[in-house]
């Protein structure tokens, strides 16, 4: 292609200031290169920092009812400079949509190794809560991963989420998920049950959490 939409910078290089790396970046959208601008995982001052050398369209940031932390000031922050809030791994990295039993069954390559929340003991206590999601799924009608879509898409109907999949059957069922209604109770019922609280271990090693903008 000869011009790329949305260029990310993914992640943020933290010994180079970010007012330079958007800068080569706008020289880039000067150029004709890219059409916008988007940042990974970065904290609202440093958003903010950014937005003020060029416009930034786009934040990706994990989203989702086990990762809350963009409601700590990312959603407005971007609400603020009218950038999308671009939520990954809203069916956090599978885990709502039931994609593996027991930690030992994810295949060795397999980046959720490295993910405390995957590994145990912590794995084990966060399965515990499937049983009482799965079925506020059934009341509301719908799979657990459309339930996790919806509850996004209630909290937030601005914001983009981007689940990733390799099954037609998948995609299709994401997307059905925009046509579910949740009612006040119900979210109030997926909010007790599933918080940063109630879920053990954090979202990254701790080698990833010092890249992470936070």
């Amino acid at each position: 292609t000869d011009v790329i939409d949305l260029y990310y910078l993914h992640r943020w290089d933290k010994k180079i200031p970010i007012e330079e790396s958007v800068g080569a970046l706008s020289d880039l959208v000067a150029a004709g290169h890219i059409r916008a601008i988007g940042l990974s995982e970065v904290s609202p001052a440093t958003i903010r920092r950014a937005h003020a050398v060029h416009p930034i369209a786009a934040v990706q940031n994990e989203y989702s009812l086990w990762s809350r932390n963009v409601e700590g000031g990312v959603l407005d922050t971007c609400r603020s400079i009218g950038a999308t809030l671009v939520a990954f791994s809203p069916l956090a990295r599978g885990f709502f949509a039931d994609s593996a039993d027991t930690a030992d069954h994810l295949a060795l390559k397999d980046i959720r190794r490295n993910m405390p929340r995957f590994q145990e003991p912590n794995f084990s206590y966060n399965r515990k809560l499937l049983p009482a999601y799965r079925e506020l799924a059934k009341q509301a009608s719908c799979t657990p991963a459309q339930l996790a879509l919806a509850w996004l898409l209630h909290k937030a109907p601005d914001v983009v989420p981007i689940p990733g999949t390799t099954s037609i059957a998948h995609l299709e069922e994401n997307l059905a998920a925009s046509d579910k209604r949740l009612d006040d109770s119900l979210i109030k019922q997926l909010d007790e049950l599933i918080n940063d609280q109630t879920i053990h271990g954090d979202r990254y090693s701790p080698q990833v959490l010092q890249e992470i903008d936070f």
